[in-house]
C-alpha cells in the first residue's frame, strides 16, 4: 500500500470512528439536557419509537423476506404487540403474523409429534421447584415467550449506551456536571448503571462515582416524594386555592421514577 493509500485509510477510519462515536455520545447528550426524570428513558423511548418505524413504517421493511425471517424466528412480546396495534398499520402487522404464524405452525406440529409425557423422578420434582421446566411442551413457549425482535434490538442499542456514558463519564468533566445536575434516573435503570460501573469503572473512579449517584438519587427521590405528598394535600379543600407547584403531572413522574417508561404518553402511532 502507497503512502498516500495508507494515510487515507487511518483519515477515513479516524472519522468513521467519530461519526460511530457521535452515533450514541449526541443521543446522551441530548437525553441529559432534556431535563427527563431519566435519560435512559429518554432514549429507550426514542429507540422503541425508532424500531417501531422501521418494523411497521412507511419503508414496508415487513415486506422483506429478511426482516419476517427476522422477526419470524425471534417475535414479540406481549407489550410491543400492544404498541404495534396502537402504531396503526393493519397490513403490516398482518404481514408479520402471516408468516409467523406458519412458522409457529410448523414448530408447534414438531413439538407434539415430539412430545413425551412420563412421572417426574424426585430430582426432576426438585428441580421443579427452582424454576426448571419438565414440560416440553411448556419449555417450547416458555422460551418463545421471553423472545421479542424488538426487545433483542433495544438491548443491543442500550448496552452500547450504557458503555458510551462510562466512557463519557471517565473522560469528560463537563459531562459528570451534565449528570450530577440531571434528575437523576428511575430505579430500574440505576440499577442497570450500578451494575455496570462494577466493570466499567476502576477502583479510584467508582470511591466518587457511587457517593456522587448516591447524592444524586436521594435528593431526586425526595424530590419526587414532596410533589407526590403536595398532590395528595392538593385535593384537601383547605387548599383548593394553593399553587399546585410542581405536582400537576407527579403522578406519572413518580410511577417512571418507580418502574420506568412515561405512564402519561399517548400511542405512538404511523405517520402516514
Amino acid at each position: 500500500m502507497s503512502k498516500e493509500a495508507c494515510i487515507f485509510t487511518i483519515g477515513t477510519y479516524a472519522e468513521w470512528s467519530n461519526m460511530k462515536e457521535q452515533l450514541y455520545t449526541i443521543p446522551l447528550n441530548d437525553a441529559f439536557h432534556a431535563s427527563d426524570e431519566c435519560p435512559f428513558c429518554f432514549i429507550e423511548r426514542s429507540i422503541e419509537r425508532d424500531l417501531l418505524d422501521f418494523v411497521l413504517g412507511n419503508g414496508s421493511s415487513y415486506m422483506e423476506s429478511h426482516v419476517r425471517e427476522a422477526t419470524d424466528k425471534a417475535g414479540f412480546c406481549r407489550n410491543h404487540y400492544k404498541k404495534m396495534y396502537d402504531y396503526g398499520n393493519t397490513l403490516g402487522n398482518a404481514w408479520i403474523l402471516k408468516t409467523y404464524f406458519i412458522r409457529t405452525n410448523h414448530e408447534m406440529s414438531q413439538q407434539f409429534k415430539n412430545f413425551k409425557s412420563g412421572k417426574l423422578s424426585f430430582k426432576s420434582k426438585l428441580k421443579k421447584t427452582i424454576g426448571v421446566r419438565q414440560n416440553s411442551i411448556s419449555a417450547w413457549l416458555e422460551e418463545r415467550e421471553h423472545s421479542c425482535y424488538i426487545c433483542n434490538q433495544f438491548d443491543d442499542y442500550y448496552e452500547r449506551y450504557m458503555d458510551t456514558f462510562f466512557v463519557m463519564y471517565k473522560r469528560d468533566e463537563e459531562f459528570r456536571k451534565l449528570v450530577k445536575s440531571s434528575k437523576g434516573f428511575c430505579l430500574t435503570h440505576f440499577s442497570d448503571l450500578c451494575e455496570s460501573a462494577e466493570t466499567k469503572l476502576n477502583d479510584t473512579q467508582k470511591t466518587s462515582f457511587y457517593p456522587d449517584m448516591f447524592t444524586l438519587m436521594e435528593q431526586n427521590m425526595k424530590r419526587l416524594e414532596d410533589d407526590v405528598t403536595w398532590l395528595v394535600d392538593k385535593f384537601d379543600y383547605r387548599n383548593h386555592d394553593a399553587d399546585w407547584k410542581n405536582s400537576k403531572d407527579a403522578a406519572q413522574r413518580g410511577m417512571q421514577k418507580m418502574k420506568g417508561g412515561y405512564p402519561g404518553d399517548s400511542p405512538y402511532k404511523m405517520n402516514k
